[in-house]
């Protein structure tokens, strides 16, 4: 695992930039997440060892916190934290690579097969929601709401080629929308085919559209390929702000800390329907349609032979709401917290 070691330091400059050392060391505002964690980074745990992380760059932030404030309570511990994709980590977690595997969405089946073929069981922890975060500049005052036949319209497999938002008028209109695009420049940005939430977006808002005008099961789950990808959100961010006709998605916590150098744009799921701004509110309950649960995958031979790794998670549980809140997300509410503890106490 010497890559993640080589990329840990790249990982702490971004936590840094979301104001989250605080956080995952107990400081004074944001004590929770350790006091509910651990003894706050007193350095009495007991825990040795290696734990090895890699997925998501949504759940990044959650997982990073967390093992900052496991190693302030166990100086003989250390966890390394990388954030190169959910499908990039379930790559590494169904080879054997990592104890445990941060994801924006649930795992494939493909990637079920891969763990199967390498007889890797897992234990599927839900630990917090998210809310897809559609953006566009702060100073593009010609759109504050889209539907997901709009979101398909701009962004759907048909899209590719369209260098105006007016261009996808012609499909959104065909999908029952009303809403004017401006014959401006679309400069769409968003993550790559490797993200959780790249998949997370289509599954969500693209799939069911696409399937009912009849494209086939591979096509309907893609985007159109002509757009910025980055598997950094953080470019992403940057890249929305940069151009005054942007389009772009990114998790939420990753939204909220650009401030008001973006304009976050309202959803409404049917054409013509109710917009919802994202929020932690519409995100808890649901009402925002491009909400979604994060995960953590855990090795369980790694957990049961490796003693660290079971601390970590105990750990990460313990201090769950803490720590989900503190890096910008949703905490789960006390029920599916209590699932998520339960499924893992009776591995």
């Amino acid at each position: 695992m010497q890559s993640f070691k080589q990329r840990r330091l790249a990982v702490l400059a971004t936590i840094l930039a979301f104001g989250l050392i605080a956080a995952a060391c107990g400081g004074d505002d944001n004590s929770s997440s350790a006091d509910e964690g651990g003894s706050g980074g007193s350095g009495s745990g007991s825990a040795k060892g290696e734990v090895n992380i890699s997925g998501s760059s949504t759940v990044l932030p959650i997982s990073t916190a967390v093992g900052e404030a496991f190693q302030d309570d166990n100086k003989d511990a250390t966890v390394n934290v990388d954030g190169p994709g959910t499908g990039d980590g379930f790559k590494l977690f169904c080879n054997g690579e990592t104890d445990i595997s941060d994801a924006s969405r649930q795992i494939k089946d493909e990637e079920k097969a891969a763990c199967q073929s390498k007889n890797i069981e897992y234990i599927e922890l839900p630990i917090g929601f998210d809310g897809i975060t559609v953006m566009t500049s702060a100073n593009n005052d010609n759109v504050k709401c889209l539907s997901f036949p709009d979101l398909y319209a701009l962004i759907g497999p048909e899209s590719n080629g369209f260098k105006k938002w007016s261009d996808a008028g012609k499909i959104a209109t065909a999908l029952g929308s009303k809403t004017k695009l401006p014959d401006e420049s679309l400069d769409l940005t968003g993550p790559g085919t490797e993200s959780g939430t790249y998949d997370s977006f289509i599954e969500l808002a693209l799939t069911g559209i696409a399937e009912d005008r009849g494209l086939d099961e591979d096509k309907a789950a893609t985007t159109r390929s002509d757009y910025d990808a980055s598997p950094d959100d953080n470019v992403i961010v940057q890249n929305v702000e940069n151009s005054d006709s942007s389009l772009g998605w990114v998790g939420f916590a990753y939204a909220q800390q650009a401030g008001d150098q973006v304009k976050e744009i309202e959803i409404a799921k049917d054409a013509n329907g109710t917009c919802v701004a994202p929020s932690k509110d519409t995100i808890a309950d649901g009402t925002y349609p491009l909400s979604r649960t994060l995960y953590i995958y855990v090795n369980k031979a790694k957990a049961e032979s490796n003693p660290a790794v079971a601390s970590f998670v105990d750990f990460y549980l313990k201090g769950l709401k803490g720590f989900v809140e503190d890096s910008g997300y949703v905490a789960l509410p006390s029920d599916k917290a209590d699932a998520t503890q339960q499924t893992w106490d009776g591995r």
